[in-house]
């Protein structure tokens, strides 16, 4: 299996993987902890707006993506705190939005182009040097922005009356969440599509928060299970000739699964000997 490493794509690949797999463990963690899985989702697809508007315009793809996605992403969560009873119909307005504005835009380009299924299933043993510079780029920016809010995210994220009380900008932590959220979820474009995108996003970090005692250690935890995922994946994909982005979604959710039966089985026995 070490043979695999001798190839330049699959080295790009590797790097790819941790550096998603950083993202994905601590702005996942945000998104599990805060509830915010259905917006995250409504941004992960209407990412796809932004792909139709680089292809119609000639532009590089994943920064143009960027920019669609941050703008997409502060008008959900600027909704979700002006209209909170009706934030879910609002989401999802915006979600199905962007995707038609993509299509469409794709539609008018002339001619087809293969890549374009690689940002809907992933292509990361794909990714050029470019994108992994990009990538290293969003991950700085993220780490940053969590290490200097996170005494206020970290107060958000289990207490926001407590939050308002003491003063801190909630609105703008909230903001701030799903903005990196849309910055996490174009890094993972390249990994696992927009499709799956959501999966790499929440199990690692529902894994995690089973045994973990702080946000920053859920936050390590679930960066640590991203990376056995995605290498997990990799590997399988390497071994049986598997599409990469599926490859690693099917070790996740089978990992996920397991530990649901593993709790369950848990719950029972503990049940039993109180019985007992």
């Amino acid at each position: 299996m070490l043979h695999m490493l001798s190839f330049d794509f699959m080295q790009h690949a590797l790097l790819a993987s941790l550096l998603a797999s950083v993202a994905c463990g601590v702005v996942g963690s945000l998104v599990v902890v805060n509830r915010l899985v259905f917006l995250a989702g409504g941004v992960a697809h209407a990412a796809y707006g932004g792909v139709g508007l680089a292809f119609f315009l000639g532009l590089p793809v994943l920064p143009c993506t960027v920019g669609f996605s941050l703008g997409a992403s502060l008008l959900m969560a600027g909704v979700s705190l002006r209209y909170r009873d009706k934030a879910d119909t609002a989401i999802g307005v915006l979600w199905a939005a962007g995707m038609a504005f993509g299509i469409i835009l794709l539609d008018l380009t002339p001619g087809y182009n293969v890549d374009l299924m690689s940002f809907l299933f992933g292509s990361i043993l794909a990714v050029p040097v470019e994108d992994l510079w990009l990538m290293a780029g969003l991950n700085a920016v993220v780490l940053l922005l969590t290490a200097y809010h996170y005494p206020g995210l970290l107060l958000l994220s289990f207490d926001s009356e407590f939050a308002r009380a003491r003063g801190l900008a909630v609105p703008m932590l909230h903001c701030l969440m799903v903005g990196m959220a849309a910055l996490c979820v174009v890094m993972i474009i390249r990994v696992v599509g927009l499709i799956l995108v959501i999966a790499l996003l929440t199990i690692p970090p529902f894994m995690a928060q089973r045994h973990a005692r702080s946000l920053a250690g859920m936050m390590l935890a679930a960066t640590g299970w991203s990376i056995l995922f995605c290498l997990g994946g990799l590997a399988l994909s390497y071994r049986f000739d598997l599409t990469s982005g599926a490859s690693i979604i099917a070790v996740a959710a089978v990992c996920f699964f397991a530990a649901l039966g593993a709790d369950g089985l848990k719950h029972a026995w503990q049940g039993r000997r109180r019985t007992a």
